[in-house]
């Protein structure tokens, strides 16, 4: 088990498929970070324009609206950068081209820490937490961060366009079965709160003032703090 290292951070980056994934998973931490001053970047993977059962509602339209609620909450928590990779919701895969469009947001903006989804299937763990696209950004973040953001020879189209290779040193891996790092969210979890509200398409009339603390409690327990958000820490 292990808390917050020494360790000085300068840069970090969420890798997500979603609007809204970051904020379930890992709001309170990005805020805490970008207190101190980190400089937070958000790589949205997809377009979010299947996330509604409003009969009326348009893809295009959606995606609009959810990316609008995206900046909003990236406001709320001090996200210095905000890209939006474009794929389409509901159908994402970890293929060689959002590989490559990970490693590209990688090397422009040179994190030192990547938080990335849960790339296995767990039966112990609810399908909410398990949706394809989660999975499938898991995966390709992983490939992303190494070897290919790393690598000099991998896409080097990328070096035309001024992209050098970066290596990134930490990885926290969230919606895990099996976390050993837990990061104290306690002077954060309000913030995480109102950002979660920004997403008022897919939480709205949700009690998210209730069931995300409690959720960050039952994180905490046993480890000497109020609220946590917890990963699976994986050092390179």
């Amino acid at each position: 088990m292990s808390n917050e290292p020494e360790k000085k951070r300068e840069r970090a980056m969420v890798v997500f498929a979603h609007p809204d994934d970051a904020e379930f998973g890992s709001a309170g931490t990005v805020a805490k970070w970008a207190s101190e001053g980190v400089e937070v970047t958000y790589v949205v993977a997809t377009d979010g324009s299947k996330g509604s059962s409003d009969p009326d509602v348009t893809p295009d339209h959606l995606s609009e609206l959810r990316f609008a609620e995206q900046r909003d909450a990236a406001r709320v928590l001090g996200v210095a950068h905000v890209e939006f990779l474009g794929f389409e919701d509901g159908l994402l895969l970890p293929s060689i081209e959002l590989r490559k469009a990970i490693t590209a947001a990688i090397r422009r903006y040179r994190p030192d820490t990547v938080i990335v989804p849960n790339p296995v299937r767990s039966f112990e763990l609810n399908a909410f937490a398990q949706h394809p696209d989660h999975l499938a950004c898991g995966e390709a973040a992983l490939a992303a961060i190494y070897p290919c953001a790393r690598d000099r020879l991998t896409f080097p189209e990328l070096l035309r366009e001024g992209l050098e290779p970066h290596a990134v040193t930490e990885v926290l891996v969230v919606g895990t079965n099996a976390p050993d790092f837990w990061v104290d969210v306690t002077e954060t979890i309000e913030t995480k709160v109102r950002a979660l509200k920004a997403h008022d398409s897919q939480v709205g009339g949700r009690p998210v003032e209730d069931f995300v603390p409690e959720r960050a409690k039952r994180v905490a327990e046993g480890h000497d703090m109020e609220y946590a958000e917890a990963f699976k820490r994986l050092t390179i």
